[in-house]
């Protein structure tokens, strides 16, 4: 089906896809509850590492902050201006869309729950779950390899397998750097990362449905335009 093949989120993956958004969701919603309104680590941030300033010495510290800066606004519209670029080249303007629907929907979730959950670090003001940046540079991750997986026509398993992958990596190395550079604790890094997993998929399946109708819509108008047209010429 070429209409299946133009598609961003595999048709028969989707249920793999939307089991991954729900978990996810129920991660974030969890981890939202339980830190409303703290202004300290948790055990688990503890245990895993307590964030200072310092946490990332030279020269790691460099890239800690070059993966810092490709989530500030200077640096995430650098990325998505390349997405949108690369995906249009390739020919796959759904891609496009998705790149830049569901890099702005995620962010945006990540910055409405900021504000609901209320969970601070280095004081009152400096709201950090869930991780914006983490959110961010995973969700371009899933839109990457979406695109990548369609492009080499992996099947379902080796096209998940690819998805998840990039999004552990992208998550885990984003992570890292805002945890090291002290500006968020592990758990909140992990409520990005999850946050991406729940809206990117949905904003994938929204895109691929309002594509779909466009199409049809426009499919039936031309179909109509010949019929009338043949009828004239009959008569």
């Amino acid at each position: 089906m070429a209409g299946a093949a133009r598609a961003v989120l595999p048709p028969s993956s989707r249920g793999w896809f939307g089991l991954i958004a729900a978990l996810a969701t129920l991660v974030v919603v969890a981890l939202g509850v339980l830190f409303a309104g703290h202004g300290e680590p948790s055990g688990v941030d503890r245990w895993l590492i307590r964030p200072t300033a310092d946490s990332v010495p030279p020269p790691w510290r460099h890239v800690a902050l070059a993966l810092d800066f490709l989530g500030e606004p200077a640096g995430s519209a650098l990325l998505i201006v390349a997405g949108v670029a690369g995906c249009l080249l390739l020919r796959r303007p759904r891609a496009a869309v998705l790149v830049v629907a569901g890099a702005g929907l995620t962010v945006g979730t990540t910055t409405l729950l900021k504000h609901l959950v209320g969970r601070t670090i280095h004081g009152a003001g400096n709201l950090s779950y869930p991780s914006g940046h983490t959110a961010f540079f995973t969700a371009l991750a899933l839109v990457a390899a979406l695109l990548a997986a369609g492009r080499l026509g992996l099947g379902r398993a080796a096209g998940m397998s690819l998805v998840v992958a990039a999004a552990l990596v992208a998550g885990a190395t984003m992570g890292w750097a805002e945890v090291g550079l002290g500006a968020h604790y592990p758990t909140d890094a992990l409520g990005g990362w999850c946050t991406a997993l729940a809206v990117t998929p949905a904003t994938a399946w929204l895109v691929d449905r309002a594509a779909d109708r466009v199409t049809h819509r426009t499919t039936d108008r031309v179909t109509d335009r010949t019929t009338d047209a043949g009828r004239r010429t009959r008569r």
